[in-house]
């Protein structure tokens, strides 16, 4: 079978966000998420509940380029039902960033100057819900000085710092997971909740991850490489999941 590429490496690396999440609701922003999440359900993690990204539990795991009429829902998700869910901890989201600092604060409605942005971005979105309500990782396809920043230009997702300073109100359920780039496997296990490097793509230094970032990561005693796909969870990735390699389209080596 054909060496795994980089964005393979990287749906096994999210998908591994999910592993003993139990029966939690998923929203994977992304293809690479999407891909894993489905991937994660067929494999390791069994209980996890996929919806169709509107108000349907997906009874299927059909390939992230199915059109929504091939969808097999399974039971309907009102609006009401989500909240109820997403309120109580029970969700596991992995959402994109534009920007993000060492201790997780996630921007991605504006660049620059709150008055004068030189760059409008899709806005606050429901960021600062789902960062206080359930566990939450990030997704970031490109690891740049301009994503991995020392601070923020604005909160949108609530880091590990801010979260401890607000109280219980925003630290019950607050929890951050990982982060995945097309470089490394990321937590925040470092002091404080800071972030840490779990691991390195095949292929990439620990150096050029660090160059990439433009904070200081706190680096472990022993950074291994990134697992590698089985060749069943290649086999299901392209004959499956992603026939169309829609995966190659969001990952730059």
């Amino acid at each position: 079978m054909e060496a795994p590429s980089r964005a393979e490496i990287c749906i096994i690396a999210v998908a591994e966000l999910f592993r003993n999440a139990g029966e939690v609701m998923v929203s994977p922003f992304g293809t690479v998420p999407a891909i894993a999440a489905r991937l994660a359900r067929l494999s390791f993690a069994p209980d996890l509940v996929l919806t169709d990204g509107e108000a349907a539990l997906m009874a299927s795991n059909l390939a992230v380029s199915a059109k929504p009429s091939e969808l097999q829902r399974e039971a309907s998700m009102t609006y009401r039902s989500v909240f109820s869910v997403v309120w109580s901890g029970r969700r596991n989201m992995v959402m994109m960033a534009s920007q993000i600092d060492r201790f997780g604060n996630q921007n991605l409605t504006a660049i620059g100057d709150h008055q004068r942005p030189s760059a409008q971005l899709v806005g606050v979105r429901g960021a600062p819900g789902n960062t206080a309500n359930h566990p939450t990782s990030y997704w970031i396809p490109k690891h740049s000085l301009g994503v991995f920043v020392e601070q923020v230009d604005a909160v949108c997702g609530i880091g590990n710092d801010r979260a401890a300073q607000s109280g219980i109100a925003a630290s019950r359920y607050h929890h951050l997971g990982g982060v995945v780039t097309n470089l490394a496997v990321l937590d925040f296990s470092g002091p404080q909740g800071s972030m840490a490097l779990r691991s390195v793509h095949p292929g990439v230094s620990v150096d050029e991850v660090i160059a990439a970032t433009g904070f200081e990561l706190h680096l472990p005693a022993d950074i291994p490489e990134s697992r590698l796909p089985t060749d069943v969870e290649l086999a299901l990735i392209r004959d499956s999941l992603d026939p169309k390699a829609l995966r190659d389209r969001e990952v730059s080596a």
